[in-house]
């Protein structure tokens, strides 16, 4: 398609998901009785093996298509807006254009997280004609090591295709703490997604814990150089970010369980990727009454919490409803470190009951910051 229509195209999807996403807020704003985003997992198989996730495994086969439509179904009568796709790799799953193009005849928007490898042209544009709102992929690094192969080496040639075949948006992560090796990385690394015309983001990577931890003087530069970049972009309301940049904990009212759910490839409900284990239930048994509930629950884990995800959500009700203190969250958030301790990245997850599933090591603080100027 000639350049000049390929942009017309472009802005106009741009400007609909733009519309979209303002009803969403909308939505939000009058209504507290329905989740704002739901996170889920049709497949925890990965084509790679960071040394740092646990959130994979090499042997899991797909949740089947009718099993997700169930799924999305209940996620769509809950009045769910936003639906993110993660894994393990979901572009493993053989049919995930058509679990994309489900949720999006459902009325929500879809997000995708992949490690962006087994991107082609061909790909790529089965996801456009699928209706993908948004993708986004993690690059931890310039040249791979042996913590993480995701390298803007190894990926460059994928952001290139995107860049010219990609009719959703695109944004690329860079990270800091947690170990990576080189934080000024993270510079090289949204300099160049500026520059094919992606929005860029650098997360904080929490410790093994889920919990977060101060960064060094180093790292802190770096974090301070990519969320200053431009303050005119929406990054200038992640203001909990600067307290987990020097390991202070945030005082916040977390909405895990109502605004936002997490759905794990068994189906069960969680608070959140670092939170497994609680309320642990069955998501076709979710009603009304558990976002209720969980909405004016407060969470011990809040003040700690990295999850930006959940932070995110969690503004469009700051301002209302104070939450009463949980009663069975410990408990369950007890079970789940002791599975996370005895699992090992690569192996097979645990199998999970209604209050027991295994937590992930890796999270990320997302700031955005803007493409860069033609």
């Amino acid at each position: 398609m000639p350049i000049k229509n390929r942009g017309l195209r472009r802005t106009m999807i741009a400007a609909n998901r733009r519309l979209r996403e303002l009803a969403m807020i909308a939505k939000g704003l009058v209504s507290t009785d329905h989740p704002v985003m739901a996170h889920i997992i049709p497949m925890r198989r990965c084509n790679l093996s960071c040394a740092y996730c646990n959130e994979y495994d090499s042997t899991s086969k797909p949740v089947a298509l009718a099993i997700m439509r169930e799924r999305v179904d209940h996620l769509a009568r809950l009045g769910t807006t936003i639906v993110t796709i993660s894994g393990g790799e979901p572009i493993l799953h053989p049919e995930l254009d058509e679990l994309i193009g489900y949720i999006r005849s459902k009325g929500m928007i879809t997000g995708l997280i992949t490690n962006g490898y087994l991107l082609t042209a061909e790909r790529i544009q089965r996801l456009n004609r699928a209706g993908l709102d948004h993708m986004q992929i993690s690059i931890d690094n310039v040249v791979p090591d042996e913590v993480s192969k995701k390298s803007l080496k190894v990926l460059d040639k994928k952001l290139q295709l995107l860049a010219e075949h990609a009719d959703f948006h695109v944004n690329i992560n860079s990270v800091v703490g947690g170990g990576v090796r080189n934080p000024h990385d993270a510079l090289v690394v949204g300099r160049r997604a500026r520059q094919l015309g992606f929005t860029s983001t650098i997360g904080i990577i929490h410790d093994g814990d889920g919990q977060l931890r101060p960064l060094s003087a180093k790292e802190r530069g770096v974090f301070l150089i990519m969320k200053d970049a431009d303050r005119r972009n929406y990054s200038r309301f992640n203001y909990f970010q600067d307290r987990i940049a020097l390991g202070l904990p945030n005082q916040w009212r977390c909405r895990a369980g109502a605004r936002y759910l997490y759905i794990c490839e068994d189906g069960l409900v969680h608070y959140c990727s670092q939170q497994r284990g609680y309320p642990g239930k069955a998501l076709t048994e979710y009603t009304l009454a558990d976002i209720r509930r969980e909405f004016l629950t407060e969470k011990s884990c809040a003040p700690q919490c990295t999850v930006s995800c959940v932070h995110q959500v969690g503004y469009l009700d700051f301002w209302r409803a104070p939450q009463r203190p949980e009663r069975a969250c410990p408990r369950g958030v007890a079970a789940a470190e002791r599975v996370q301790r005895s699992h090992l990245p690569g192996s097979p997850m645990p199998q999970p009951t209604r209050r027991l599933s295994a937590r992930p090591t890796a999270d990320l603080i997302q700031i955005n910051t803007p493409p860069a100027a033609d």
